[in-house]
């Protein structure tokens, strides 16, 4: 490009008769609308991949003996889904007709706050992910037994004064626990890894646009 957007933004301005400048502006609206449009039909893509994703989990679950895994998982995603519905409501309620700039400005506080929202239950149901993941597997049938029962019964003959608390080995427990309370730590990191990978993009142009149109307001 010859001249920069820059440029041909002040020329806008300094020149009484100038198109370019509303032409610029209408040009930064259209990409605002564009993005924000793209990132709700993702998030809502994403949503109703989660609800047929756990119902088909839930069912293909009671097929393969681990129902409390897939009632569990269903519970879980069910509540994340109700919720970032309510959230996306307010996504719905920003004035298109607003200028770009503020837009993106009320888009931007939107997304952040969701993403507090969401950061606040990973740090929740990425423990009860794997705790529903365990007590699956557990109390899943295994010929005529639980497979938890299948393993008590072979550490038993390896350790016959094992202390059970609950069906379960102290130290098996202990691990779970140290386990669930690392997720518990880092949900909220894996969570920020996990949205990146989704829309990653689309936070960098975000971020982008308004960098952009900030260095022009100037």
């Amino acid at each position: 490009m010859e001249r920069s957007i820059e440029t041909i933004w002040k020329e806008g301005f300094l020149k009484g008769d100038a198109v370019i400048a509303p032409k610029l502006n209408n040009l930064y609206n259209q990409k605002s609308i564009h993005l924000i449009d793209k990132f709700k039909r993702m998030f809502k893509i994403n949503l109703n991949a989660i609800v047929i994703g756990a119902v088909l989990f839930l069912i293909i679950s009671f097929f393969i003996k681990i129902p409390i895994m897939g009632i569990g998982f269903f519970v879980i995603l069910s509540v994340v889904v109700i919720v970032n519905r309510k959230l996306l409501k307010g996504l719905d309620r920003i004035d298109k007709s607003d200028n770009s700039y503020h837009y993106l400005l009320k888009f931007d506080h939107w997304m952040k706050e969701q993403l507090a929202v969401n950061k606040k239950m990973a740090r929740v149901y990425y423990p009860l992910f794997f705790l529903s993941t365990v007590l699956g597997f557990w109390y899943s049938n295994f010929r005529g037994k639980t497979l938890g029962e299948k393993v008590v019964d072979e550490l038993t003959i390896y350790f016959s004064d094992l202390f059970l608390l609950f069906g379960i080995p102290i130290s098996g427990l202990v691990l779970i626990v140290i386990v669930a309370g690392l997720l518990a730590i880092f949900g909220n990191k894996i969570y920020s890894w996990d949205v990146n990978l989704i829309y990653g993009r689309v936070f960098s142009k975000l971020d982008e646009i308004i960098s952009d149109m900030e260095e022009l307001r100037k």
